[in-house]
This record gives structure tokens, sequence and C-alpha cells, in this order.
């Protein structure tokens, strides 16, 4: 996702530029990655107005925490560590909220399928979208370090070398959620096997 050298200003530069000074920096950023960080957010809390709130948390707090972007670090992985901490923060507010159990915020009209453009096509078959909300239960059911490095990793495209700056831990940390993760949805999507 990174900026091609001739397609103007690198993520780095750009971040770089930001952090020393030149608010209009940002713009180019977040039309970048506003998707993305919209996508990555949704998959781990599972509600598209949340992912949106989320979304512009994340660029607010890029700009707020423009002074500790690193020169030369890759800026998607700063980006993801970002956005994962506000989902994880987000989550974690959820669930000190007693009030309005989720199966109620579910029935009240809360969403649990991306019907954004990121999502299906409209004419999937049924089946396919079937399917597709089973893998997503499966994955929203993964223990939040699990959901967060899969989807980094199936989704994002992000390599474990990235995501394990992104999360702060080791490329092996990594590639033993990913292991994890993947063992947790066989079990849950292919019972018997």
């Amino acid at each position: 996702m990174e900026a091609d050298a001739g397609a103007g200003p690198t993520d780095e530069e750009l971040m770089t530029r930001l952090r020393d000074g030149a608010d209009e920096a940002l713009a180019p950023l977040m039309m970048r990655w506003e998707l993305p960080v919209k996508r990555f957010v949704f998959r781990l809390v599972g509600n598209t107005a949340e992912a949106e709130d989320l979304a512009q948390e994340v660029f607010a707090r890029v700009y707020t925490k423009r002074h500790t972007y690193r020169p030369g670090a890759k800026f998607s992985s700063w980006l993801f560590s970002i956005a994962a901490n506000q989902a994880k923060n987000r989550l974690r507010w959820w669930s000190r909220r007693p009030t309005l159990s989720l199966d109620a915020w579910l029935d009240a009209g809360g969403e649990v399928t991306d019907e954004s453009a990121a999502g299906a096509p409209p004419g999937a078959g049924i089946e396919r979208h079937e399917q597709a909300a089973a893998v997503q239960a499966a994955v929203m059911d993964l223990p939040l370090d699990l959901r967060t490095t899969l989807v980094l990793f199936e989704y994002e495209g992000q390599s474990m070398a990235e995501i394990a700056a992104a999360l702060g831990c080791t490329p092996k940390a990594v590639e033993n959620r990913l292991y994890r993760a993947r063992q947790a949805l066989r079990r849950t999507l292919l019972p018997g096997s």
C-alpha cells in the first residue's frame, strides 16, 4: 500500500513532513489509508458505524502523536498499531458497559456483517453469504491478539515483520499467533477434521 516513488511522496516522507509541522501532509495520508484502516478496524470490532468512528479517531491520533513517529519507520506498521490499540480500547470500553448485552445491541439494530464497499459484492449468492458470515463470526470469536494478527496478515497483507512492529512482539510470536488463530478457525469451521 505504500506510495510509489513516481506517484508523489511516500507515506514515510509525508509523515516526516507532518511531524515537522506541515499539517497539510495529513490529507494525502488519510486519502491513502482511510479505507484500509476502516476495513481493519471493522474486522476487529464487527460494526461498520464503529469502524467509521474509530477510523476518524485513528487519524486524529496520528496527528496528535505525530511527534512520536520515528523517521525511517514503516508508516503502515505505525498506523496499524494505533488502529489496533484504538479498537482494543473500544472493545474494552464495551465490555465494561454491561447495561446492554451484545445480543440486545444486535437485536436493536447493531451490525454484524460488512455491507460497506469493502464487503462482498451485492449479487453474491446466499450460500457464499452464509459462508462469509460464518467465517466472520469465527474470526470475531477469536481472542483479540489472535484476531488482530490474523486480520493484519490475511486481510491487510502485512508481513510478519510488519505485524511484529505494529503489535510490539517478535516475528516468531506473530507466527505462533497465526498458527493458533488458524487452528481455532479450523476447529470452529470444520468440526471433526
